[in-house]
């Protein structure tokens, strides 16, 4: 939707005029998977899709909020904020509401127009860009300065303890604190973080969503979680480590006797991966974006056969992409069992790219796959209209 359709929407929605734009991104994660709830580092930068909300401030006691897509309006009451978390569809906006009111942010009465271009269920940070957006908005409307790390720590929360999905923080911090043309080196457990510039030069990253129809991933990621704290526990047996992620490739390989099975499968997964974290950092700090490529492939492998998290679906796209002479590396992102994947692709080359990978997957999956040629941006925008 282009910004005149949503200040179109809002009107007929409200009718008055949006008089603000508040913005925050979805992201992806270059690399790095399955490592933050090991103590590892990831690589998330912010995309051009993301959630607008046009905006204006109303002095009641009530915040209206609309959709795109969907019709009719949600209200909530802001001195009922906390009687809200079984709403299908507004519970993440009145769980950032909630929390900023216990902080002592006045909640001021506002319509606000939804128009979200990170697909939904796309392992895109949908949720996360929502959140942070809201919290702008609240913020921007309240008067109170804020601070962006404390805007992703806030919306992780509503989405924990309000909404009640379990979720680390990277996506929140990513939206929050995303920057142009960068990614962000996050350690998850500290807060720590780096930005790296994400030069491409004559190469973008285009996103492919499989469109797997809504699976039960959440128990198998439940799964892998207790495999890598079994793991954890038997290398501490030997080893000094209060992580997965401090054990180096070379601790793994003299200690892995200690594992069996999965368990061995799923820690060398972890260990390598936080290694190709590093290398893909050096490897954009050098320019050298056929390492770069060849890392995303490795982790795209490691997640299809130690950590098993890919399914058909996504390793279809993935091995389509890699054929492909434009298009440097390819691996899935996110939790898996279905979602996105992203691909270095040579930009002079993006639309083959995607008509013949696009053309093979339908052949061979039966139904179509989405495609995203991204751009690396701010996480958070705020813009008077």
């Amino acid at each position: 939707m282009e910004r005149q359709e949503g200040l179109q929407a809002f009107e007929s929605v409200f009718g008055a005029p949006a008089t603000d734009l508040f913005t925050a991104a979805g992201r992806i994660n270059v690399i790095g998977e399955h490592v933050d709830y090991c103590g590892g580092k990831v690589f998330p930068a912010a995309l051009n899709l993301r959630c607008n909300v046009y905006a204006r401030k109303t002095g009641g006691k009530t915040v209206r909020m609309a959709f795109r897509g969907l019709d009719g309006i949600v209200c909530l009451e802001i001195d009922k904020l906390d009687s809200y978390k079984n709403l299908k569809i507004g519970n993440y906006q009145a769980g950032v509401a909630y929390l900023l009111q216990q902080k002592g942010v006045e909640i001021v009465g506002c319509d606000l127009y939804y128009d979200c271009t990170v697909p939904f269920g796309s392992g895109l940070s949908s949720s996360a860009a929502i959140e942070v957006a809201t919290a702008v908005t609240f913020s921007e409307y309240a008067g109170v300065e804020y601070d962006k790390v404390e805007i992703a720590k806030l919306s992780q929360r509503a989405e924990n303890e309000y909404a009640g999905v379990n979720c680390g923080i990277m996506d929140q911090f990513a939206s929050a604190m995303g920057k142009k043309d960068h990614a962000v080196l996050l350690d998850c457990s500290t807060l720590e973080y780096e930005y790296v510039p994400l030069q491409l030069g004559t190469y973008c990253l285009v996103v492919a969503n499989c469109n797997k129809p809504h699976n039960l991933g959440e128990s198998k990621y439940n799964v892998r979680r207790q495999e890598v704290e079994m793991a954890l526990k038997m290398f501490q047996k030997e080893l000094n480590v209060k992580c997965l992620a401090e054990i180096t490739p070379q601790q793994f390989q003299e200690t892995k006797y200690l594992l069996s099975g999965v368990v061995a499968k799923r820690a060398e997964h972890v260990v390598m991966e936080c290694d190709r974290v590093k290398k893909a950092v050096l490897a954009l700090k050098n320019g050298d974006l056929v390492e770069l490529g060849r890392l995303l492939n490795e982790s795209h492998y490691s997640l299809r056969d130690l950590y098993e998290v890919t399914g058909r679906e996504l390793d279809t796209l993935s091995a389509l992409a890699r054929k492909e002479s434009d298009c440097l590396g390819s691996r899935m992102i996110g939790a898996g069992f279905g979602g996105c994947t992203i691909s270095i692709v040579k930009k002079t080359g993006v639309d083959g790219f995607i008509r013949r990978v696009g053309k093979a997957y339908q052949e061979t999956i039966g139904y179509r796959a989405s495609f995203y040629e991204t751009s690396i941006e701010d996480g958070i925008t705020v813009e008077k209209l």
